[in-house]
């Protein structure tokens, strides 16, 4: 399948969703800029466009992601791939405290380094979107 998303397989992705990044798990009505739509396997990586390997994406975790699979823990050297929104469970890899997005697996280290989670500012956002109720809207 080509790299071509159509208006339809957007939408059918964000709704999945429930229009929140599948990574950070921030709402779309709550960000400045509009989500992507995220190839979880890289197309360089031999992932296709197809919906069960789209995630939809905030621009932060997008960019921050890029064509990448996975990552070297600099703790350990090991490769670690990151989370992947259509195999795992977020609670399994993470949990959220006090605004900040705590890995519990390596693979939760692995995607909280690289996708960048826990920016001063990103926290400092979360925080305030917690305390009105705005984050996170769907069950982690």
């Amino acid at each position: 399948m080509s790299e071509y998303i159509s208006d339809r397989l957007r939408a059918l992705v964000a709704q999945r969703a429930r229009f929140t990044c599948e990574y950070c798990l921030l709402a779309e009505a709550d960000a400045f800029h509009a989500f992507h739509l995220d190839h979880i396997v890289s197309l360089k990586h031999g992932g296709t466009t197809e919906v069960d390997n789209l995630a939809f994406a905030c621009p932060f975790c997008n960019r921050n992601k890029g064509s990448d699979v996975g990552t070297i823990l600099p703790e350990t050297g090991e490769y670690v791939r990151f989370f992947h929104p259509r195999l795992d469970s977020w609670s399994d890899h993470f949990f959220l405290e006090e605004g900040v997005i705590h890995a519990v697996t390596p693979v939760g280290h692995a995607t909280v380094n690289i996708l960048r989670f826990n920016e001063p500012q990103t926290v400092e956002d979360r925080r305030l979107l917690i305390r009105i109720g705005r984050y996170p809207l769907r069950s982690q």
